[in-house]
């Protein structure tokens, strides 16, 4: 279940309730007259479906009223009510199957923004992930693609596209692009300090790597792998089930391919760098490919489900 907290101008209250009390899978709706202060208006509130959110959320967007006045969404993690059980089993589809895309999109809008946390976060994993390539340490490869927050952009990205929202996919691609040659830029200027001090060692890049080597030789594999991250991740970013993101995060090779391409400029190893950018460029498509059809799957059969349940 989701709380929605309203603030409506006095004129537009009564339709406000009225759209709430006709919406299948709401309850629990409370009036406040005068209670806003800032903006003033009456406050609303209610209990909604999960599955019946996205609709109501558009028919109050509909009305204004996220200009003149305020619309707020919480999750409620317990709710004891037979009232809201039956409001659920009303509700259209099941919750977990349902998209919240105006949560989506504002989700995907904080994650894609370009900041300096953002690139503090991307830069510090891909200088873990040179540790990690340069000491042939999976470990350190593993720990570098749950740092990396990558999956954020490339989530807005895919949003973007489904709902036809130009300034977020600007947003997106710009914290991708400047986000990773930020980290690679700085990775190099890392890689030739560390081998100055004599803790990097081109040896080392150039040497047999057997737990680290596939970050620089793209296959088949590479694309599949994304494509199936790709698809997890949207599914747990729709679903709300976030767990989910960790593991997408390390089982696509972005940041250390990222990684390893920064080391190899550092050095001058034109073959790795060219594979690491073709290993990076080949998750990336992948993981967009995949994100945006998930997100065409889950709009189709939706709409297709509530069309048969009228």
């Amino acid at each position: 279940m989701l709380h929605l907290r309203l603030i409506t101008p006095a004129e537009t209250t009564d339709e406000v309730v009225r759209l709430i009390e006709k919406t299948v899978g709401t309850t629990h709706l409370v009036l406040l007259p005068g209670a806003a202060r800032d903006p003033a208006g009456d406050v609303v509130m209610c209990d909604v479906a999960r599955e019946a959110a996205d609709e109501l959320l558009a028919s109050l967007r509909g009305l204004g009223l996220d200009r003149t006045g305020s619309i707020a969404v919480e999750t409620i993690d317990l709710s004891l009510s037979r009232r809201a059980d039956k409001a659920e089993e009303e509700a259209p589809g099941e919750g977990a199957d349902a998209v919240l895309w105006e949560g989506l999109t504002e989700a995907t809008h904080e994650e894609s923004t370009l900041s300096v946390t953002y690139v503090a976060f991307i830069t510090l994993a891909t200088m873990i992930a040179a540790c990690g390539v340069v000491l042939d340490n999976a470990i350190l490869i593993v720990g570098a693609m749950a740092v990396g927050p990558e999956f954020g952009p490339l989530a807005g990205i895919c949003t973007a596209l489904v709902r036809r929202h130009p300034r977020l996919a600007l947003r997106s691609v710009t914290a991708l692009l400047v986000g990773f040659a930020a980290a690679v830029a700085i990775t190099v200027a890392f890689s030739l300090f560390m081998d100055a001090i004599g803790l990097f060692d081109r040896a080392d890049l150039e040497g047999e790597r057997p737990n680290t080597a596939f970050v620089y030789a793209p296959d088949a594999f590479s694309f599949i792998v994304a494509v199936l991250a790709g698809i997890a991740g949207t599914l747990s970013l729709t679903s709300a089930k976030s767990g989910a993101l960790v593991g997408v995060a390390i089982s696509v090779t972005t940041v250390p391919a990222a990684a390893n391409a920064a080391v190899a400029l550092a050095y001058g190893d034109t073959g790795q760098t060219a594979g690491s950018i073709q290993q990076l460029l080949l998750n990336l498509l992948g993981i967009v490919l995949a994100g945006t059809a998930t997100l065409l799957a889950q709009k189709y059969f939706w709409s297709r489900r509530r069309q048969r349940t009228g």
